[in-house]
């Protein structure tokens, strides 16, 4: 393998882990959302996030000799590289949502713009999740509206979701070394570039549902480093449970 295939290795691995615990956590809600339609409608948002995990650790495992079920179930919370953000707990309804929308306006620029990669496998991988996230921005943006126009408590706990999720944003903007290369080389989207188009888009969003864009002065990162929160692991433990119990179980 040379070093331009061992980062996008490493990329790729890193995106499907951002899909795989950002899936998990959706499917958290299954039989558990307020109405039956909002319980069909986050497992789907969830089966999206995890079709993509899979296509991204087939496009790693493929260089790497890895299958998807060994990336995705057998390594340890200090190999997953997600954003932190999506390992947080799923929370209320609001915090779920909430946590959506900011993650649904960046992948919409993130995925628009990694279908230029000179990877044609990565850049197919995005073209299909483009259109899978604008479906998920639609409703996030929908359900933001509700909430803080909705009722007293409903805008309560929306802004109580932002006020806690801000923090974690920064990261989503974040670029490494091993992105800094790939992105000279035309494989990686630029994520820093995407910041004040993003910002521009959720604040006009925050504001027209009438809630407040938080000024946090406090960032937290680390999870492209390995560096988790405490909930990453009680994620983990329950995801991988089937296949750490029966090591190399197939279906």
């Amino acid at each position: 393998m040379n070093d331009t295939d061992s980062l996008l290795t490493r990329y790729a691995i890193r995106l499907g882990d951002d899909a795989m615990v950002h899936g998990q956590r959706l499917c958290e809600w299954s039989s558990n959302a307020p109405t039956l339609e909002e319980d069909l409608a986050l497992a789907n948002v969830a089966l999206d996030y995890l079709g993509r995990a899979r296509m991204l650790y087939s496009l790693a495992g493929n260089l790497c000799g890895q299958s998807e079920d060994e990336l995705a179930f057998t390594r340890d919370t200090r190999a997953f590289q997600n954003l932190l953000i999506l390992e947080l707990p799923r929370g209320d309804f609001a915090f779920t949502l909430v946590r959506q929308f900011l993650l649904d306006e960046f992948e919409h620029l993130f995925f628009d713009a990694l279908t230029a990669s000179a990877n044609e496998m990565l850049a197919a991988i995005a073209g299909k999740t483009r259109k899978e996230v604008a479906y998920h921005r639609r409703r996030s943006q929908e359900w933001l509206r509700r909430f803080g126009l909705g009722t007293a408590e409903s805008a309560r706990r929306a802004q109580a979701a932002l006020d806690t999720l801000w923090g974690y944003v920064d990261e989503m903007f974040a670029v490494d070394d091993l992105e800094a290369t790939l992105i000279a080389e035309g494989i990686a989207a630029d994520r820093a570039v995407l910041r004040a188009t993003w910002q521009a888009a959720v604040t006009h969003a925050i504001e027209a549902a009438a809630l407040t864009v938080p000024d946090t002065t406090w960032r937290i990162e680390g999870g492209r480093q390995g560096l988790h929160t405490e909930h990453l692991g009680h994620l983990l433990s329950e995801m991988q449970f089937m296949q750490r119990a029966y090591p190399g179980l197939s279906w």
